[in-house]
């Protein structure tokens, strides 16, 4: 009998040919249950092509189980097929930024004088620089004008410069999304709120009260950057236009209840975030002038400074709430780190190259590092091989939150036998996830099941495409299913 080792095991998994690696099809076939490990009633659970068949979600189904130590396949469907892997990417954008920053890693906020202080008033220029932190936000600019003031800073003789060049500017993460939802906003490298302002209505009498803001827990300051205007009609529900200095909005007025609010995205960020702090220096007397956006950084002296939490935490928190804008600014920092960014689309590139040279994902394809875009690809068998080979050594499992099993009424199932750690991922018509399972019996797995009727999701018009008709019974289905193929290896291969 040929003797397999580990490496090969690991590699030929990698190449999204484990099957062919250890012997078998691609496809396998229902494996035979052995008494020791497998209950009898287990060998009454579905077979996972029946499971799919009923699911009928259209389109493609792949997915792959392996066991998470030696990387050996379980099962499989089209595990090779290039599919788009939605926020699951953000797992490939953790080992990523990790291998390439380190677990430390923060990014800074900067306040520099460009001249010497006197008098308390700084001789020079101004800089609000920002070290491309998705997390800053405006408590932080707050605390950090407040600080200004306890060094003594009272008033600057030039201007009010912000610069942002840490990060290549990119005027949305994903251009084929509607222009008005708040997970698609501008990036650059200063970022703030995670690039979102707050919209807030009340119905008044004649018409409605509106306002635009940029709310922290403990700040409250108006956004001068953006203003909205409630118009009479139905459709559309927003648009958007850009005059430079001041995004404008509209709002259809047959889309607003009595009162409420949403976050709207911004596309001037710097700008924003400069008009902020404008704000929250003048009310700690630090009178500023308006600012202007510079290309190149300039020299100075750094008179408050304020670091992000590490990368892991902001990893963390980024894998529980799917924030597009951390995936984006950590996978871009870890880009410049790599060397060569000079793009967004271009740091998409250098991730896929790299995930090719570590795990030998050849057919995997990243157009941005959150999945907001739905051209990116990868095949289930590649992202199980990156998440065996790489995952480990980053610690990636302990940054995934644990998955909620629920039943056939969407209900919680409390104290489930199966310990599943997993990264979801939804866009219109494709559903993802990918991480670890373990057995009651602590067999540990590891997965990828992507699933996604692509052709169905081209077709969606513009207008429709922030709920599109039977998209929420679409991913419910899908959600059921990922969920059945799991509870199918846990009794079957725990």
């Amino acid at each position: 009998m040929t003797r397999l080792t580990r490496r090969a095991v690991l590699g030929g998994l990698a190449a999204g040919v484990a099957g062919q690696a250890l012997g078998a099809p691609l496809s396998s076939p229902r494996p035979v249950p052995r008494a020791q490990i497998v209950p009898a009633e287990a060998l009454r659970v579905a077979s996972s092509q029946d499971l799919i068949a009923a699911a009928k979600l259209g389109g493609n189904v792949g997915f792959v189980v392996a066991d998470a130590k030696t990387g050996r396949i379980l099962e499989s469907v089209s595990a090779d097929t290039p599919m788009p892997p939605a926020s699951v990417t953000k797992a490939i954008t953790s080992l990523y930024a990790l291998e390439h920053l380190g677990g430390d890693y923060r990014f800074g906020t900067r306040l520099i004088a460009t001249g010497p202080i006197r008098g308390g008033v700084i001789s020079g220029d101004l800089v609000l620089a920002g070290g491309g932190d998705p997390t800053l936000s405006t408590d932080t600019l707050g605390d950090m004008a407040a600080a200004l003031r306890r060094a003594g800073v009272t008033g600057v003789s030039g201007r009010f410069l912000v610069w942002g060049g840490a990060l290549p500017y990119t005027h949305e993460i994903d251009p084929a999304q509607p222009d008005h939802v708040g997970y698609n906003p501008a990036v650059s490298g200063l970022n703030l709120n995670f690039n979102r302002v707050h919209f807030e209505w009340k119905r008044v009498k004649g018409g409605f009260d509106v306002g635009m803001d940029a709310r922290g827990e403990r700040f409250l300051p108006r956004a001068y950057t953006a203003k909205i205007a409630v118009k009479e009609r139905a459709l559309p529900i927003y648009t958007y236009s850009d005059k430079g200095r001041v995004e404008e909005w509209t709002v259809a007025s047959r889309a607003l209840n009595k009162a409420g609010s949403r976050w709207l995205p911004v596309r001037r960020p710097e700008l924003y975030a400069a008009d902020v702090f404008q704000t929250l220096a003048r009310a700690q007397g630090v009178p500023l002038g308006n600012p202007e956006i510079v290309r190149d950084l300039p020299g100075g002296t750094v008179i408050v400074e304020h670091n992000s939490d590490s990368l892991r935490p902001l990893l963390t928190e980024m894998m529980r709430y799917s924030t597009n804008i951390t995936a984006e600014a950590v996978g871009m920092t870890a880009s410049a780190r790599r060397g060569g960014l000079a793009s967004h689309a271009g740091s998409g590139r250098l991730m896929t190259e790299w995930l090719k040279d570590r795990a030998g994902a050849r057919s995997a394809r990243f157009v941005d590092h959150s999945g907001l875009g739905g051209d990116s690809r990868i095949s289930a068998g590649e992202m199980v091989g990156a998440l065996v080979r790489l995952g480990p050594a980053a610690g990636l499992r302990g940054l995934m939150k644990d998955f909620t099993m629920r039943d056939e009424a969407d209900r919680v199932i409390r104290n489930h036998p199966l310990r599943v750690e997993a990264k979801t991922g939804t866009l219109n018509f494709v559903s993802a996830l990918a991480g670890w399972m373990t057995s009651p019996s602590g067999a540990d797995m590891v997965f990828a099941i992507f699933t996604g009727d692509v052709a169905r999701r081209d077709r969606i018009p513009n207008a429709e495409r922030e709920r599109p008709q039977g998209g929420r019974e679409w991913i419910r289905r899908s959600r059921r299913l990922q969920q059945q193929l799991i509870e199918r290896w846990g009794a079957v291969h725990g």
